[in-house]
């Protein structure tokens, strides 16, 4: 770390992804002297990845849906979004020169549809504005005494002091991009109370048969609509898409439903996922087309003909139909209306998109602040919430290191002019 000016206050900002580096962002504009510390070689990892396919940088949904995404954690995530929501996130990026758009489902794309200009631009103003960057440096936890930051680097330990520190450690998924979760114990070891992290935007597990997996795995299953009713009796519908893995299912009509769908599999050891095969068609139509002669065609045909099942749909109908359903039109009808996909168990944790569970809200100030350790703050997916893809959970890593980081001016101008 280069010495900082006289009077100017230090901060480290452990962890370069999003929220890392919109915290090192605000605070080195507010005249603080930044080090980032990450334990890869280069920046942003997990951010360049999950922008491989198209960036999808937030959603253009009204405030109210928006933030209903959030579930549980609404109330908390609330007050970042209300200073740093998906209208700044758009602006932030026009800044950096990444225009946007709005696509026909809602969610929001850097026009260029990368991740990776957006990232240079970003790293390039950080860089002028006098951030500095430490790559493979590992953190360690702090010292015995003094409570300085330690850090394992290929040239050996060393240790960092810091007027503040921001912590933006990831959550559990993709350990090979950074995200690797050890960060938990040595939290934990001073008295912070952290929530198990579970697999978020995961897939699932599925028994099928060694016919179905031979023949459909990796094909997508497409225009269908899933139904879940958790155990308290909430109904969701939602249509989309997903795809037929060697385990199970993934995809983003199934990550839509992971945080129920775990939740159910915790409690009750597996959970029951309706889907409706032809949601365009209803079932009173269905039976009448179905109920038509076959003459002479197989059921393959009469399926294709009559209800427009065949390929990936034809085999998930026959995974689940008895040969005496195939010969019934209602009961026909029934299973393609709702055909039972039963999930046994989630898929692990370093698959998942993301990861639930983090640093308890209870553990931490309205500065997010950790009560425990005076001047450490948490920002990103290290704290306890989950949001489904679609842009809501990169707005929020980043709208939370802007929130770390107003949180950390505060508390340093309260210090400066608390009585000594």
């Amino acid at each position: 770390m280069a010495v900082p000016e006289p009077g100017v206050a230090t901060v480290v900002v452990v962890g370069a992804g999003p929220a890392g580096l919109m915290a090192a962002e605000v605070l080195s504009a507010a005249g603080m002297r930044v080090d980032v510390f990450d334990a890869m070689p280069s920046v942003g990892r997990k951010f360049l990845l999950a922008g491989r396919g198209g960036l999808n940088l937030t959603h253009a949904e009204d405030a109210v849906a928006f933030l209903s995404r959030y579930g549980s954690r609404s109330e908390r995530i609330a007050p970042w979004l209300d200073i740093f929501g998906p209208r700044q996130l758009r602006d932030w990026a026009r800044g950096l020169g990444v225009d946007t758009f709005v696509g026909s489902s809602g969610r929001v794309f850097p026009v260029e549809m990368k991740a990776a200009p957006l990232l240079r631009a970003w790293l390039h103003r950080l860089r002028k504005s006098g951030v500095v960057f430490h790559a493979r440096h590992r953190w360690l936890g702090w010292s015995a005494h003094g409570g300085a930051l330690r850090f394992s680097t290929p040239d050996g330990e060393i240790a960092s002091n810091a007027d503040a520190v921001v912590l933006a450690l990831g959550g559990g998924s993709w350990a090979r991009l950074g995200s690797d979760g050890a960060w938990v114990a040595r939290l934990a070891a001073h008295g912070v109370r952290v929530r198990t992290l579970r697999p978020a935007n995961c897939g699932f597990d599925v028994a099928w048969s060694d016919h179905l997996r031979r023949r459909c795995a990796g094909i997508p299953v497409k225009a269908v609509a899933a139904e879940f009713i958790a155990p308290g009796g909430a109904r969701t519908v939602r249509k989309g898409e997903f795809v037929i893995t060697e385990t199970g299912v993934e995809g983003s009509l199934i990550y839509a439903f992971s945080a129920a769908l775990r939740d159910c599999i915790d409690a009750t050891g597996a959970a029951v996922l309706h889907l409706d095969l032809v949601p365009g068609r209803g079932v009173d139509r269905l039976v009448e087309e179905l109920a038509r002669p076959r003459g002479r065609d197989s059921i393959s045909v009469h399926l294709r003909r009559r209800a427009g099942i065949d390929g990936v749909k034809a085999a998930l109908l026959h995974e689940y139909a008895a040969a005496a359903d195939l010969e019934e039109p209602g009961r026909l009808a029934a299973l393609i209306k709702s055909l039972p996909l039963r999930l046994v168990a989630t898929r692990p944790l370093d698959e998942a998109i993301s990861s639930a569970g983090g640093v308890d809200f209870d553990a931490l100030d309205g500065n997010l602040m950790l009560n425990d350790i005076p001047g450490t703050f948490c920002a990103g997916e290290m704290l306890d919430w989950e949001a489904p893809t679609g842009g809501y959970l990169l707005t929020a890593c980043f709208a939370s290191g802007h929130a770390a980081a107003q949180g950390v001016l505060r508390w340093l101008a309260a210090a400066r002019t608390a009585p000594t």
